[in-house]
């Protein structure tokens, strides 16, 4: 068997329904479409389709768009995803499906990884995928998706939620995160961080929707906790104590915690905790540095205490993260050691 003939990128379908949100359509092109592994070959194929044969489907702005596929494209894929629109009908005043859309998640086979973008969600909640799962949305739009769907435990903070099979994300750029994260998640960080270089964003964005929903404007000239945590950045591998980075802010800790909070939406502790696994997959990922090396280095002191937070992030160990994600090229151009597309459980 040939390279070419072992090598079949992972295929995303992205779904088009009336009423789409152009910006939101163009995430998973944008992100999906960037990723290159051995010999220049796309990690990704990304089709678009519809519930409908071939045609143009109508968006929320002046414009239509031809759609070059149908709902057969749905059968072939190994991820889904549903983003935004603001068609209304059956899935966003009853919470019912479709005929056609029906019809269209009928031909998804069973195990394939599904994800939406801001309202994309309602659709997997009217195909009951999301019972008794949690869920994201915007935040604006989360008690009103509550109410149509109990049985569906929304988080309104969050960005994004990886409940494993089925991936939600809040509204516009957190489809962005999502789709970032799943990169991540296929292939590792340094394939992710090289994506969010080119498309001009963070890999990674701290805190959730919390930061975004509008509150009084503070008083003028009020301190924030961004010295700190630049501070806290390059001084990893070093214990760092909350009062430490409160001392570089000049304010109590009480007040430095609750500033930190309502900025990033996490406790300062989480927000380290974070970053440092972060450090510890990209040490696994592009050094062949031992483990007790890349814990001293990421942080966390010993090898254990290393294990223990990765398995609790990214429900996997050390050495199963490295084993999936360390790219070795080898003589003959050819990579090992990187992710299938398949992808492991990582949480939020």
């Amino acid at each position: 068997m040939t390279d070419a003939e072992e090598f079949r990128p992972h295929r995303v379908a992205v779904l088009a329904l009336d009423g789409l949100l152009p910006f939101e359509l163009g995430i998973p092109h944008r992100i999906f479409g960037r990723p290159r592994g051995a010999r220049g070959r796309p990690r990704y194929e990304v089709v678009t389709c519809s519930v409908r044969p071939p045609g143009l489907v109508e968006t929320d702005a002046d414009f239509a768009v031809r759609v070059p596929h149908g709902p057969e494209a749905l059968a072939a894929a190994d991820t889904v995803i549903v983003p935004a629109s603001y068609e209304h009908g059956l899935v966003f005043e009853q919470g019912r499906l479709t005929g056609e859309l029906a019809a269209a998640f009928a031909r998804i086979r069973p195990g394939t990884r599904l994800a939406s973008i801001c309202t994309g969600v309602y659709v997997l909640a009217a195909a009951g995928i999301l019972d008794g799962r949690p869920a994201a949305t915007h935040w604006a739009d989360a008690d009103r998706f509550q109410r149509m769907f109990p049985r569906v435990r929304v988080d309104a903070d969050v960005l994004f939620i990886d409940d494993g099979d089925v991936l939600t994300s809040a509204g516009v750029a957190a489809g962005i995160d999502l789709c970032l994260h799943m990169v991540r998640r296929d292939f590792g960080t340094a394939v992710a961080n090289e994506v969010a270089r080119h498309a001009v964003v963070p890999p990674h964005r701290d805190g959730g929707q919390a930061q975004y929903i509008h509150r009084p404007v503070p008083e003028p000239g009020l301190a924030t906790t961004t010295a700190a945590r630049a501070w806290a950045l390059g001084r990893l591998h070093e214990p760092i104590q909350l009062r430490d980075m409160a001392e570089q802010e000049a304010m109590s800790v009480r007040t430095f915690t609750r500033r930190f909070r309502e900025e990033v939406g996490v406790s300062p502790g989480q927000w380290l905790t974070r970053q440092r696994v972060e450090r510890a997959r990209h040490l696994l990922e592009s050094t062949g540095l031992s483990m007790d090396q890349v814990a001293r280095d990421a942080g966390f002191g010993t090898a254990q205490s290393m294990r223990q937070h990765l398995q609790q992030a990214l429900g996997v160990t050390p050495t199963a993260y490295r084993r999936t994600f360390r790219t070795a090229v080898t003589a003959t151009g050819t990579e090992a050691g990187t992710g299938t597309g398949a992808g492991i459980p990582t949480a939020p």
